[in-house]
């Protein structure tokens, strides 16, 4: 059976063809969506969870790769005490529980595909990130045949038009051989690949009564694309679809980089960002952004070293509110950053339907609040915002049309910070706002309809 599979950012999810009609799989109760998110007790127990859940057929081989990561896994099973089946990597919101239960110890990996084009990955780094995504992609699976009763053989599999901004197209390449490698190992045994905003445009293609030039803008968790695609009634039964499609750009520029903004903005100002020193000069901004970047791993893991913790502690002895300089300490020695973008992008999420909010940061100190409003947000989050106008004209340029209609979609469009934006750039063009996260995983499935319709 074929699926359109959303390695999302942000969120997976799986989408079936029944009756003609994509339908989303519900990967939970609640939810048809698995929060991107991985927890390990320790890293290396990651790799031997793959190998557990491995087929018989793959294990030698997998084994064979991994010998290192498989012996300190035993290694950290006996030094944590683990019994020799107890699980001890969770993925989805299972890990973000274990994650705020227990923020201070284990790996915890947010966004994972948002690292996987990064330059200057070592072998290690690459291998663990297969060993991640493989990970997820079996629990997503199955989940999603739990639900179905059957079995998933082929998928196409959403991906950013670029992974990376300064990669390049080694940075792609770099990044699908990964998600290609995850997905044969977790079961697929033939896969494809589609730019996100072209599946993200084929969605709302469906519902054009006349042809049109579309400009499709995805703004992901993780990436913003756009594509500039003519699409319509004389379009959409055709199986080859280049020509349709007339220019593309994309950057790694999303959700998760407006929520560490608005975290920078809103919230570090609680642990002394923007203080001064006794001497007059401003306290150091990087101990700050190291924090709240979770989308870098080099900042996540300088934040996190003993040499971090003393430099804290010394801009705290001739800073002149050491008082909020003590939460930034907290912070770092219980590694709650990753729980300060969470309250970022709750607060981001609610500015959505209120001009302003605010939020409880008790996990630092018990009368701890920080408060948002509109337009505290869109003065955060501007840089971000002229990426992704720039990302739309590059495209435009690149395809040298007008579009007829703008289509937004992706999780961070429903931000009316976003829309506005969009609209007073480009006035008088149609602009309709999409479903914010089911759109890629319709168009995935209705592209995997085409392209395995056979089966």
């Amino acid at each position: 059976m074929f699926v359109g599979f959303d390695y999302g950012s942000a969120n997976c999810a799986v989408g079936i063809m029944v009756q003609d009609k994509v339908e989303l799989v519900p990967l939970s109760t609640e939810s048809d969506y698995l929060t991107s998110t991985l927890y390990a007790m320790d890293r290396d127990l990651i790799a031997e969870a793959v190998l557990h859940q491995l087929p018989l057929s793959m294990q030698r081989d997998y084994a064979k790769l991994r010998q290192a990561e498989l012996s300190r896994a035993r290694q950290a099973r006996h030094a944590l005490d683990l019994e020799p089946k107890e699980q001890a990597v969770f993925v989805g919101e299972a890990a973000v529980e274990h994650y705020l239960d227990m923020p201070e110890e284990g790996f915890y990996v947010r966004s994972p595909k948002s690292f996987l084009g990064a330059t200057g990955l070592r072998a290690d780094q690459i291998a663990l990130f297969e060993d991640i995504v493989t990970l997820m992609m079996l629990h997503v699976k199955q989940l999603a045949e739990s639900k179905i009763g059957t079995s998933f053989t082929h998928a196409v599999i959403g991906r950013p038009v670029n992974f990376q901004g300064l990669g390049g197209e080694e940075s792609n390449q770099q990044a699908e051989a990964i998600l290609a490698t995850a997905a044969k190992r977790a079961g697929f045994s033939d896969v494809e690949f589609l730019f996100e905003p072209l599946a993200a445009g084929m969605d709302f293609e469906a519902s054009l009564q006349t042809d049109a030039t579309v400009l499709v803008v995805d703004v992901g968790g993780g990436t913003t694309d756009c594509s500039v695609v003519k699409m319509g009634p004389n379009h959409k039964q055709l199986t080859e679809r280049s020509q349709d499609f007339l220019g593309h750009s994309g950057q790694r520029i999303g959700g998760n980089d407006l929520d560490i903004a608005l975290a920078m903005n809103a919230l570090m100002p609680e642990l002394g960002l923007g203080s001064k020193m006794v001497n007059g000069l401003d306290v150091p901004s990087k101990p700050f952004w190291n924090a709240v970047a979770v989308n870098d791993i080099s900042a996540q893991r300088e934040f996190a070293t003993l040499s971090s913790r003393k430099m804290i502690e010394e801009i705290i002895k001739d800073a002149e509110r050491p008082d909020l300089l003590s939460h930034l300490l907290k912070v770092q020695k219980d590694q709650l950053g990753y729980q300060l973008v969470r309250q970022a992008e709750a607060a981001k999420i609610a500015l959505s339907d209120t001009v302003e909010t605010s939020s409880s940061l008790d996990f630092i100190s018990s009368e701890l609040v920080a408060e948002f409003d509109r337009v505290l947000f869109e003065k955060a989050i501007a840089p971000s915002v002229d990426k992704v106008e720039s990302l739309m004209a590059l495209a435009l340029e690149k395809a040298q049309v007008a579009p007829d209609i703008i289509y937004v979609t992706g999780g961070t469009a429903k931000s009316p910070v976003i829309y506005e934006r969009i609209a007073n750039a480009y006035p008088g063009v149609e602009i309709i706002v999409g479903d914010h996260f089911g759109s890629v995983t319709s168009g995935l499935t209705l592209w995997a309809q085409k392209c395995f319709n056979s089966i």
